[in-house]
């Protein structure tokens, strides 16, 4: 039985890290580039001009290169892009991923030969997401990681598109795509590749006002590290086709070492057998890098079990307990082995400065010196005055954090002056004497020349050629990434070869692999495309496309059916629902339609495989239309003829991703929190004015999770089905270092979101952009409030819109009343790309 290829897909921040994803199995590297437009903005990344000398080495080896130009993409820098996609057209990379809608079908227009993938920050939970996105000639989806193994196999059965998933490395603890923690609480965009990782950091968490009081466990949004080398068999039989390993900011022993066992697991697994990692194996894996292992949700969700709570720092390998201290050397009881050299941690609070680490300088056992510990009580005789800087309890936990003999073993499967990783070589051979000669040469890839001699072979006096003589002429290929796999020949008369034409042959034959194995230059539109394509945005309005609204609209998100009344009782004509309860919806509309006012209800920001009862709990409803928050909701809107706006979780942040969504018939695009004053004015500068909305009050929703932290720590269950529903019940904060906290909401999902517990305003912003024609404009309440406090918030805001008050008298008010307290939050100007959290 044949089986479909399946690809291993390994990160390379760097030349090292490419050439150990290549010697040790990968079948092809994802990297980002030093100008920007890659979610990771801090891996060393590579320059533009090391593509072509990058590419070069990767498909002369047989390996794939796919570049990341997966992020955000604002409307000035439109132009930049295109140079950088020329340049990766001529270097003739072979896929690229992308977040951007609007960047998908903007490459496509300039280079349509370029591969596009979806990258996971495109947040792509369902078949009917990956069916939209198809329309932009998408060639492979990358899954967001929150899926399980049963979700994957349901998708890939609706869906023919090629579908690629993570199976190691570290876990965000929100969804890819939908993080805005950084940008609010930083100026640091995970969309921009600029993520702070704030779920790294120690938060306290409060229950109706008190503090819940959960010892060490403070660490609550920081995810163990995904391992899922045990479950390679499953995702090939799940119909995943790229086994993809998360590490941009690795080293490159990293990559040597998680490849390795990957490449290991996907070849059993190919040939119908499961290699499970053996303990020392696991124990390799995670010296490299770990946070501690978890299947991730690949198993569905055990929220206690993904987030432990205990530490958010690499961890390595637990060596046992310690049971005594004396003066330098610790003594512990062992679980697994020790050597003088390697690096160890003494288990504390990293950020409270408890944790110690340094190397083992000696070592004793049974009243000897040793060299190596296996298990058992031993002594470790550390740095002088390490052990005396604070008190160390026995029974405190220790971890061997590095092994240098295992990073110079990983080190020699790459950095050798001759590649490891060799092409397999076929040759047929034809030799007749009095004629050319004739090479056919195959290589596994597919690739096949031919070569003819310019030598003509004569009759042999004493020595005719044969067969074993060109084995082992044709066999030397060192120091070239081939090796003769097989050689077959057709021999007729006795024919002599001089060794030196046969040297010759051998290094014309390499030399003509090499032509034939890298990729040419994919051809680009030979004019630029840019100002076309914004030219075009206005211009592919229909003639009858309602003319831009003259009128102020100011609408209002409800959370609740009391939030809703105080809105109406306001005199508010457009209002958007977005309750927990699903079953109140119906009387949302009702309230609303008697108050003569248009509603809409907004969709949850995921849908994944059999949640499709939430859609039709939703159309029954028959609101006046949705807020969609995610492309399956889309997707079902233009199935089912519903009128639908675009919300901010669609990460509209330039002219072409709105003019996608407007085409696709989206009546209206919210902007993206990704804007800052300027890119938000520079935006409504390119659209028609009635295109755009814009958020102007809003509690930022920074984290938006699968994981739950109302069950992983207020309930003693481990998922939605044993958990007891305490979101129900109890008013739930998160407090950060800084001492700001958080609002936590559950919704009917049970994914979690995460808000600023301090509100932006933009009231600055409205004039601006009224004079561009902006005329939509929203603010959102977060929680009940009184109702005179949520009724002054509409009104002072409705002075502003319709022109009563300036925005920054607006600030003041806000700033003035204790109950708002106020931030310019991500429309503040400058914004500080490296601001800290």
């Amino acid at each position: 039985m044949s089986h479909p290829p399946v690809e291993l897909l390994a990160p390379a921040g760097n030349w090292e890290c490419a050439r150990a994803a290549v010697e040790n199995g990968a079948d092809a590297i994802y990297f980002g580039l030093d100008v920007g437009f890659n979610a990771r903005a801090r891996a060393d990344n590579f320059h533009v001009d090391e593509l072509p000398s990058l590419m070069e080495m990767l498909h002369r080896q047989g390996v794939k290169g796919y570049v990341t130009l997966n992020t955000l993409v604002f409307t000035d820098e439109l132009p930049a892009l295109e140079a950088n996609v020329r340049q990766l057209a001529e270097a003739g990379v072979d896929a690229v991923l992308v977040q951007d809608l609007g960047v998908a079908r903007f490459i496509h227009r300039l280079c349509p030969d370029l591969a596009l993938h979806a990258s996971t920050q495109m947040t792509l939970t369902s078949a009917d997401a990956i069916e939209r996105v198809r329309e932009l000639n998408i060639q492979r989806a990358v899954l967001a990681r929150e899926l399980s193994l049963q979700e994957i196999q349901k998708i890939s059965q609706a869906t023919t598109m090629p579908l690629e998933a993570f199976v190691h490395g570290a876990l965000c603890v929100a969804y890819s795509g939908q993080c805005l923690t950084s940008e609010s609480l930083g100026g640091r965009s995970a969309n921009r590749g600029q993520c702070a990782q704030a779920c790294r950091l120690p938060y306290d968490i409060f229950r109706d006002g008190e503090p819940v009081e959960l010892g060490s466990q403070k660490y609550l949004l920081s995810p163990q590290d995904l391992a899922a080398h045990d479950y390679v068999p499953q995702l090939i039989a799940a119909g995943i086709c790229s086994l993809k390993i998360e590490g941009r900011l690795k080293t490159p022993e990293y990559v040597a070492n998680v490849c390795g066992h990957y490449r290991q697991a996907i070849d059993a697994a190919l040939e119908n057998q499961h290699r499970k990692l053996s303990v020392e194996q696991k124990r390799e894996l995670e010296l490299s890098f770990s946070r501690g292992f978890s299947p991730g949700w690949l198993e569905g969700c055990d929220h206690k079990r993904l987030v432990p709570g205990l530490t958010s720092a690499k961890q390595g390998v637990l060596l046992g307990t310690i049971t005594e201290i004396r003066k330098d050397s610790l003594f512990a009881d062992l679980v697994a082995p020790v050597a003088i050299g390697d690096g160890i941690v003494i288990e504390g609070d990293r950020f409270a400065g408890t944790e110690l680490g340094g190397r083992v300088y000696q070592m004793a056992q049974g009243g000897m010196s040793v060299d190596r510990a296996q298990q058992g009580a031993v002594e470790l005789r550390m740095q002088r005055g390490l052990l005396q800087t604070q008190s160390i309890e026995p029974g405190t936990r220790l971890w061997k954090t590095d092994d240098p003999q295992l990073t110079k073993r990983l080190r020699r499967t790459y950095d050798g002056a001759d590649p490891v990783k060799r092409v397999a070589v076929l040759l047929h051979v034809q030799v007749a004497a009095g004629e050319p000669i004739r090479i056919e040469a195959q290589v596994s890839d597919g690739v096949v020349i031919q070569l003819t001699s310019e030598h003509v072979t004569e009759v042999a006096r004493k020595h005719p050629v044969t067969m074993a003589t060109m084995q082992e002429q044709f066999s030397r290929l060192g120091g070239t990434v081939y090796r003769l796999e097989e050689l077959t020949a057709e021999i007729r008369g006795e024919p002599m070869i001089p060794l030196s034409v046969m040297g010759s042959l051998r290094k014309e034959l390499i030399e003509a692999l090499d032509q034939a194995r890298v990729t040419q230059p994919l051809a680009c539109a030979p004019e630029s495309i840019t100002v076309a394509m914004l030219e075009q945005v206005p211009a592919d309005l229909e003639e009858d496309d309602e003319p831009a609204a003259t009128d102020a609209t100011l609408r209002v998100l409800c959370r609740s059916l009391q939030q809703l009344e105080f809105v109406l009782e306001a005199g508010v004509k457009e209002v958007i629902a977005d309750f927990h309860d699903l079953r109140q919806y119906r009387e949302a509309v009702q309230m609303a339609h008697t108050q003569g006012a248009r509603i809409e209800l907004a969709s949850l920001r995921i849908h994944k495989p059999g949640e499709d009862g939430l859609f039709r709990a939703l159309e029954k409803n028959a609101a006046d239309g949705w807020l969609v928050r995610n492309l399956s909701a889309f997707q079902y809107c233009i199935a089912h003829d519903i009128p639908r706006a675009c919300d901010f979780s669609l990460n509209v942040t330039n002219p072409l991703t709105a003019q996608q969504f407007i085409e696709w018939g989206a009546s209206r695009i919210t902007a993206s929190y990704d804007l800052n004053r300027d890119q938000l004015c520079e935006l409504a500068a390119y659209l028609p004015a009635q295109w755009l909305e814009v958020v102007i009050h809003q509690h930022m929703p920074m984290f938006h999770m699968e994981h739950c932290v109302f069950c992983s720590v207020l309930s003693p269950g481990k998922n939605k089905s044993d958990c007891g529903r305490p979101c129900d019940r109890h008013d739930v904060k998160l407090k950060d270092r800084v001492g700001a906290e958080h609002v936590l909401h559950a919704d009917i999902g049970c994914r979690n979101t995460l808000y600023n517990g301090t509100a932006q305003s933009g009231a600055e912003a409205v004039t601006p952009l009224q004079e561009l024609g902006v005329q939509q404009f929203r603010i959102e309440l977060l929680r009940d409030a009184p109702q005179e406090f949520t009724q002054e918030l509409i009104q002072l805001y409705r002075d502003l819109v319709l022109g009563r008050v300036e925005g920054a008298e607006v600030w003041r008010k806000l700033n003035a009343d204790n109950r708002i307290g106020v931030t310019r939050g991500t429309l503040e100007q400058p914004r500080n790309p490296l601001a800290i959290l």
